[in-house]
Formats: C-alpha cells, sequence, structure tokens
C-alpha cells in the first residue's frame, strides 16, 4: 500500500534496506531486528506484528524481511 506510514526501501548493493517512517530516516536495517529497533526508538513498541501489515509497512523493491541484494 503506497500510504503506508512505514517505508523499507529495496536492498542496497552493499546489504541493508534504508527504513522510513512518515518520510524521515531511521536508519538502515540488516535485519527484521535492526527494523523493530527502529521502529521501537521511533516510539512503536512492540512493531514485530505490524511488519506484516501492509496498511502499516511496505516493502519496496524486494521480498519482505530479505535484507541482501541479489547478484
Amino acid at each position: 500500500m503506497a500510504d503506508a506510514p512505514i517505508v523499507v526501501h529495496r536492498p542496497s548493493p552493499t546489504g541493508g534496506r534504508r527504513v522510513t517512517a512518515r518520510g524521515q530516516i531511521l536508519g538502515l536495517a540488516h535485519s527484521d531486528e535492526d527494523l523493530v529497533e527502529f521502529l521501537r526508538r521511533a516510539g512503536i513498541e512492540d512493531a514485530g506484528p505490524l511488519l506484516d501489515n501492509p496498511r502499516a509497512v511496505t516493502w519496496r523493491g524486494g521480498r519482505a524481511h530479505e535484507y541482501e541484494a541479489k547478484r
């Protein structure tokens, strides 16, 4: 969903995915654990269940939960 407030961008060539929430960059996640921690720091507690909710999170340019670029 394009209007989801959290966006996990495509994997970078060197690994990891940029994470934004409402347009603010939260960091470069290399795992779901990183992603959940970034969201916790942004004030979203217990974010794990949100990761597969398309109304909350958009995964762009790759499969959800994969953080390495395909070769």
